[in-house]
This record gives C-alpha cells, structure tokens and sequence, in this order.
C-alpha cells in the first residue's frame, strides 16, 4: 500500500515470475481511504512504514510531518487493534533526541561513560530541544504513536513491535535529486552526499560535519525484520533497536570516506576541496537543531532474535554507491 509505486515498479508492474500471485499494490493515502481497513482485516500482519523522514521537511513543512507521523497512522494502529491484527510500527531513533553526555562539558570525563550517550531502547530518557526548533516535531510525533501502540498493548491487548532504526542505508535508498527524484528538495545524508559526487561538487558539511552517526546495510536490517515477523512470541511487546553500533562515524569522516571509495569504483579523481563547511541555518533553514550521537544498544535484539549486524561500514558504501 502506498501513494506511488515507481520504487517497485519492478515488483509489481508485471511481477517477476517468483512473485506472480504473491504480491499486489494498492494505491491509497492510508490517512483519507476507507479501503484501508478492509486490507487490514484481511492480513495477518500490518507493517507501517508510512512517514515523511527527510530532515530537510521537518522544520520546513512541520505540520505535515507532524500529520504524517502521527495523526495519519492513528487508523492503522486503530484497525489492528480493533480486528486483534499484529502490528510492526517503524519509528525511529530520532525519538532519543539528545545524549545525556550532550549536556555535559566537552572536556568532562563522564561523556567518555557509555551509559551517557549510548542508546536503550526501554531506559533512554527522549531529550528534544526546544519548541521553537521545529526540527524535532518529526521526533516528537514519532515518540507519541509509539507511546500510542505501547497503550493500545497495554489497555486493549494489541500484538505490536516497534522498530527503530539506526540510518539504514543501500541501493535505491531516497533519490538522487533530478536524477531518480525531484529536481528539488534535500534527501538524506546518502543521497545528498552520492548527489554532490556525481555532479563532482564539493560535498556540505552542516556545521562542521560534527554530529556522530551510525550506519547499518539494508539487507543486515531486513534480516532483522524478518527475524521479528517469523518470531512474534520473542518480538511482540518490545521495542527494538536496528543499527550497527560498529559503524560509528561522524558526518566529516562519512564524506571523506564516500569520497575515497566513490573514487575507486567510478576511476574519478577525488576533488581538490572535497568538502565545504555550511551552517545549519543555511542548509535547512530557521529552526534546525540536531543530536550529538547515535549509538544503539544491541542487547534487547540480540537477545530476543539473535540478531547482530554483519557488514562494515566502508564494504556498504562500496557496494551502495558501485
């Protein structure tokens, strides 16, 4: 179900002999189609994926994002709970919003403290700036539809699991602008730094490029999806982290190693001045902010799922931009 298919037109526009009879596409808006909860009926499991989860749109277009993350899934979550259908709900880990250690002096020996800025999906405080940074209206509606799925399983016994994910990133991911997408408009980090590469244009630093990361390969991620719709007693009622906590980097050391290894698989020669520092005010304009560090704690899955990423970040990036 989604509003467009060009991403699966592969899949769906004929099917591939392997999936004749097993996949259909309907197209609808789930927040205005009365088609919709007829679908969940039918189904065994609902898995939510519908968001608007571009930075660039949630200081720019906050109400939609607003509406998106929030008020436009309440039917789903509402329908699978009414019918007794399970649930899979995509938040993100944006719902952290800062580090703990973010509070701290940069030179404080406590920042270097795991239990400060690594990421627990059932004991991390949520931290967002202030209202005026409507940069975490995305964080914020997405934090509140998980408290929502979380009560719906409390008072009315609704199967969920909620997934957050730690920037998954491969091939097809966001669009390239003009390219595989609007001319206009400002993907994700990927897309934004792949689209500065092949234009041969300095990659942008948003305030130094500073803000710390982790990256995990789709197909490591889907695994773990897989692993929570094949074992709904060990996957119901939790939330779970997604993301390889090995994968650290910080959005310079990204741009200069998408650099290296975008080189080596084109035969171009790097830029001289690779990259330029902007602010964040003129990247995305009034009301940006941002989070220090996003460090999953892998024990929950783990433990549950048995689940533990596989892929370097650098074999990735290689294989993301070949």
């Amino acid at each position: 179900v989604d509003v467009y298919s060009d991403k699966i037109r592969h899949l769906v526009d004929p099917p591939p002999p392997h999936l004749a009879g097993r996949i259909s596409f309907h197209r609808l808006n789930i927040k205005n189609d009365p088609r919709l909860e007829g679908l969940v009926k039918m189904a065994d499991l609902t898995i939510n994926l519908a968001a608007i989860c571009t930075p660039a749109d949630y200081n720019t277009r906050p109400l939609d994002t607003i509406y998106s993350n929030f008020i436009d899934a309440l039917p789903v979550v509402k329908y699978c709970s009414e019918n007794g259908k399970r649930l899979i709900h995509f938040s993100t880990c944006e719902v952290y919003g800062k580090t703990i250690g973010s509070f701290l002096p940069k030179d404080h020996p406590l920042r270097k403290e795991a239990e400060f800025y690594v990421l627990t999906e059932d004991e991390s405080p949520c931290i967002f700036g202030p209202i005026v940074k409507q940069r975490w209206s995305y964080a914020c509606a997405k934090q509140l539809i998980e408290r929502l799925v979380f009560a719906e399983g409390a008072e009315n016994g609704l199967d969920f699991t909620i997934v957050r994910p730690f920037n998954w990133i491969g091939p097809r991911m966001d669009f390239i602008p003009g390219v595989d997408g609007p001319s206009e408009g400002v993907p994700r980090v990927l897309a934004c730094f792949s689209n500065n590469l092949l234009r041969r244009e300095p990659l942008k630093l948003v305030d130094g490029g500073e803000s710390q990361r982790t990256f995990v390969y789709i197909k490591d991620a889907i695994e773990a999806v897989l692993l929570m719709i094949e074992n709904p007693a060990r996957a119901n009622g939790h939330i779970f982290n997604v993301g390889n906590p090995d994968n650290e980097v910080t959005v310079r050391e990204l741009a200069e190693m998408m650099t290296e290894v975008y080189a080596k698989v084109s035969g171009e020669p790097p830029l001289e001045e690779p990259v330029i520092d902007v602010s964040a005010k003129e990247f995305y304009g009034e009301g940006y902010d941002d989070s220090d560090k996003r460090i999953p704690d892998m024990t929950l899955i783990n433990k549950q799922l048995g689940w533990n990423p596989k892929t370097p970040l650098k074999d990735l990036l290689e294989t993301t931009l070949t």
